[in-house]
């Protein structure tokens, strides 16, 4: 099965064959997996070495120069390591290119805080005009880079080793309606809706998949949510960073938000992903207990 790490490679690589502006940065993460495109495209896949901060400035180059560069590695590497540089040498100086992770939120646990990424997606929304894609399943992974990897905005893709086990025909700004029902209205975004459905089902819910966090599909969510909505957000990452644009959505109209994720504080303890679900309240379980003990009225 191709996770979404080998599908990006796998589209990237056919990108630099099919699209002689496409150039790829690398911080030495992903390095063997491109070692067939680097002998194919040696002036346009570029190793920096452990240097995070030179491969977004190196990016910029490539992108004011007419390029569309991406730019790759684990999550806390690739947005918190050199936020600053994607803050001036993309934002402020408005260029395109797109940044493409893996590993989030803590997908790499066992190596402890330095590999763990929950306030990726919060911390690139505070750079105006930015745009944030949270795939599901490697095919969606795909369907949104090339979308967006020759806008000319720089766009994130949050690459991760949890998955859903069906895809939809995504596109960015939209909401997929997957469940329908009329006690309220879940967003689940990217890798948190399979177990999102599992865990509410036989609940009267309107289930809604997110992978386009910026830009929000407002127009879709006041059309499902109703006049007076409740509105529950279950995130991979910090709770609360979807909040904000769900808000200014149904600013017009009387409505109750919460939102389900990764609880704001620093995870202390070592393990695999799935345990580290477990103990921040993500897993099957605890969605079930949380939706049922604190949002809806059972």
């Amino acid at each position: 099965m191709t996770d979404m790490r080998a599908r990006f490679v796998q589209t990237a690589s056919a990108l630099l064959d099919e699209d002689p502006r496409v150039a790829v940065l690398l911080a030495e993460i992903s390095e063997d997996r491109f070692a067939p495109a680097i002998r194919a495209h040696p002036d346009r896949v570029i190793n920096l070495g452990i240097m995070e901060q030179t491969m977004i400035g190196a990016a910029a180059g490539f992108a004011m120069e007419g390029f569309r560069p991406i730019a790759h590695s684990i999550a806390p590497f690739l947005v918190e390591r050199p936020f600053e540089q994607i803050k001036i040498d993309f934002g402020y100086q408005g260029l395109g290119g797109s940044l493409v992770s893996c590993g989030a939120s803590y997908d790499y646990g066992a190596e402890g805080a330095t590999h763990h990424a929950p306030g990726d997606v919060a911390a690139l929304l505070a750079i105006p005009g930015v745009e944030v894609m949270v795939p599901g399943t490697p095919d969606e992974l795909e369907r949104l880079l090339r979308a967006t990897y020759a806008n000319g905005r720089l766009t994130y893709v949050r690459g991760s080793n949890a998955e859903n086990l069906s895809s939809f025909p995504v596109e960015p700004g939209r909401i997929e309606v997957v469940r329908r029902g009329s006690q309220a209205t879940v967003l689940a975004v990217g890798p948190m809706l399979g177990r999102t459905l599992a865990a509410f089902e036989g609940l009267d819910l309107t289930i809604a998949y997110v992978t386009s966090v910026s830009p929000f599909d407002a127009a879709g969510l006041r059309a499902i949510a109703g006049d007076r909505p409740l509105v529950v957000t279950v995130e991979p990452f910090y709770q609360g960073t979807l909040v904000p644009a769900v808000a200014e959505a149904l600013q017009d109209v009387p409505s109750q938000i919460a939102s389900i994720g990764v609880a704001r504080g620093f995870i202390h303890t070592y393990g695999t992903a799935p345990e580290h679900d477990r103990d921040v309240g993500l897993d099957e379980a605890s969605l079930r207990a949380k939706i049922e003990g604190s949002f809806l009225d059972t």
